[in-house]
């Protein structure tokens, strides 16, 4: 028998994987075992790593406060958190002294060990901490649950990790956890810092009692930490609820409610350009656009399952439609109607409509459809997270001859429009089935899961799993595209569903004569207009390229008397549809350009007495370049060219 420890011993694997399990290097394996090192610089590393320094933030608040009751402390993306219910919330000194506490515990070097306790045995270790005995009786559960109880009890056995001192081998702390962790805490080194606390509600119900959240970053290398918190600089300087606010582009008004944004003037022109161009493209690419109400009656949602796997993000119902007497006696029950959240079960009412011929498949619909979703209140985040979103949402009918072939056209697709609005560095993300949430027979999940997998791995695309992801009726695709600072956002997916169509009995007529069930594929491009404005947004920072710029073109006039003659150029602008403008205004002229600059304009025109009687102009460009003299039609053409080929324009164009 050995361990970890003799047959890896690189400072860089902090744990390994033995028959496909992620372990401590603690455990020992035998010369039977499959056995693969964890690196930290790894995906599994990483988080391993910041779920030990969620301990160790643990340990170091108990330390400070002893009273303050233990929630629970997962690694999520680029960081960790641990839940606590202290007696009053945490305070900006609070988290200095606890960062404080924290150093000396990593720089003691205490011992992370693994040890399996019985259920009574849990609960009389952890008598005095009621949010884990609370847990104890959720193990075995699902190691993808939403709200982090995993990393305290998703696995077959119960454990607790006790915290031990190097040199005197006593125990220094402990925590139920299912592991695994680093060897020691000294791993941690100078790589992580603590961030934020925020109010968190207990399992992330507001029915619980709000518990105090501290959030932290933890990295392998103090470069690697100070990179991170360089791109958070960067990440808030971009942040589209502040840019929105600057830019005048959209708001939340109290007097709408949570979760519900108002577009203005500014932000709608570029919301309008989004959905134009897809629309386009969808046209282009043989969909067929359809509409669909806002609201249901429930039955229709119980046929799709959607009240059965999703009602907790529906709101709640209307009742509608009852008819009562003169006497108060109900004559016509009313029925239950919900706002819908999905478009999927309106698309079937529309194939089932009328017959279908193998001849019409693929069918694809299309549609920007307004859907709303009963998100917790907690996890709304401008338009990134809202209760009102327009999906551009698609579902396309096939023959199982079809699947394939149709799959690989949809994600080329995905990739040239996404291209055309600027986002080009792509991977794929496969989302596999959740037993515990699946409809379906095991030959289809494998059939469909093994269909994405093939065309993902076709793509040439790095493609990385997804384990239990998918949603219940199906596995998916999802492209995630990284921005101008590097991080990455899930925006299209690619479903495959074999249960809907059963439900709704859809049928076609087949070559042959039979009548045969079609597969769906639900496919969208952009998740959600509100959301990927958000991404686009904060990917240019505001700077968005010619084409979806609010204004496209502002004259400014050197001096009053030249803005009649930049107000006959600015005309010839908007007669091949450009959003150009004059600024008559009484400021001087640095003013407004200053003013412009600020706004993000791509293209400011100047003109003066050498302009007019030249027939030209002056280009201004954001990053301050200039370009003198230039002939008012050749202008026209290279602004109205940049607009058809979706440039980026920030600099004075090369002569």
């Amino acid at each position: 028998m050995a361990d970890g420890f003799s047959r890896f011993t690189e400072r860089s694997i902090v744990a390994m994987r033995v028959n496909g399990e992620l372990r401590d290097l603690a455990a020992e394996i035998t010369e039977t075992d499959t056995v693969e090192p964890v690196s930290i610089e790894s995906v599994d590393g990483l988080n391993i790593l910041r779920h030990s320094a969620a301990h160790v933030l643990a340990q170091a608040v108990q330390r400070i406060n002893p009273e303050a009751r233990l929630g629970i402390g997962p690694p999520i993306t680029d960081g960790f958190y641990y839940d606590f219910d202290p007696a009053e919330p945490f305070t900006p000194d609070d988290l200095k002294a606890i960062s404080a506490e924290m150093q000396k515990i990593v720089k003691q070097g205490q011992r992370f060990v693994r040890r399996v306790v019985t259920e009574d045995e849990a609960r009389a270790e952890l008598a005095n901490e009621p949010y884990k005995l609370e847990l104890i009786g959720l193990k075995g559960g699902s190691a993808r649950d939403e709200n982090g109880e995993s990393v305290e009890v998703g696995g077959a056995e119960l454990t607790i990790y006790d915290n031990i001192d190097p040199k005197t081998g006593e125990l220094c702390w402990k925590d139920l956890c299912r592991g695994p962790h680093v060897p020691s805490t000294r791993v941690l080194g100078n790589g992580w810092a603590l961030m934020r606390s925020a109010g968190a509600y207990w399992r992330g119900s507001e029915k619980n009692p709000m518990l105090q959240r501290i959030y932290g970053t933890a990295w392998p290398t103090k470069d690697e930490l100070r990179a991170y918190q360089t791109r958070l600089e960067e990440a808030a300087k971009r942040d589209h609820r502040k840019l929105g606010v600057e830019l005048d582009l959209f708001s939340f008004p109290d007097e709408i409610g949570s979760g519900l944004a108002v577009f203005h003037p500014k932000g709608g022109i570029i919301r309008h350009e989004i959905e134009n161009f897809m629309r386009s493209e969808l046209l282009k690419n043989g969909y067929e656009v359809v509409n669909s109400p806002h609201i249901t009656k429930g039955s229709l949602f119980e046929t799709s399952q959607h009240l059965n796997w999703y009602k907790d993000g529906m709101f709640p119902a209307m009742h509608l439609d009852e008819v009562v007497d003169d006497d108060g006696n109900v004559v016509k029950q009313g029925q239950d109607y919900y706002l819908k959240p999905m478009n999927c079960p309106f698309h079937n009412l529309i194939y089932r409509a009328r017959a279908r011929s193998y001849r019409e498949l693929p069918l694809r619909l299309a549609e920007f459809g307004t859907v709303y979703r009963y998100e917790k209140s907690g996890t709304l985040s401008g338009l990134t997270r809202v209760r009102g979103l327009t999906q551009d949402d698609a579902h396309i009918y096939v023959t199982d001859e079809q699947v394939k072939g149709e799959i690989k056209q949809q994600l080329e697709f995905v990739f040239s429009t996404l291209r055309a609005y600027g986002l080009n560095d792509f991977y794929l993300e496969l989302s596999t089935r959740d037993p515990e949430k699946s409809v379906g027979s095991d030959e289809q999940w494998e059939l469909a899961t093994e269909t994405l997998r093939e065309v993902g791995e076709e793509s040439g695309l790095e493609l990385v799993a997804d384990p239990g992801g998918a949603a219940f009726y199906g596995p998916k695709i999802s492209v995630q595209a990284r921005d101008a600072i590097g991080r990455t956002w899930q925006l299209s997916t690619v479903q495959l569903d074999f249960n809907q169509p059963e439900l709704f009995e859809l049928e076609y007529a087949a070559a042959d004569g039979t009548r045969k069930q079609p597969i769906m594929i639900h496919r969208a491009l952009l998740g959600s207009v509100e959301r990927f404005f958000a991404i686009l947004l904060e990917h240019y920072a505001g700077a968005f390229p010619v084409w979806l710029s609010p204004t496209q073109v502002v004259g400014i006039p050197v001096a009053e008397h030249y803005g009649e003659y930049l107000d006959g150029v600015i005309a010839q602008l908007r007669e091949q549809g450009v959003r150009a403008e004059v600024d008559h205004s009484d400021d001087r002229m640095p003013k407004k350009i200053r003013t412009h600059t600020k706004a993000k304009i791509p293209f400011q025109l100047i003109a003066g007495e050498e302009d007019r009687e030249a027939g030209a102009v002056s280009f201004r460009f954001r990053d301050g370049t200039q370009m003198n003299g230039v002939p008012v039609a050749e202008a026209i053409e290279r602004i109205t060219g940049a607009i058809r080929r979706h440039e980026q324009i920030s600099t004075a164009w090369s002569e």
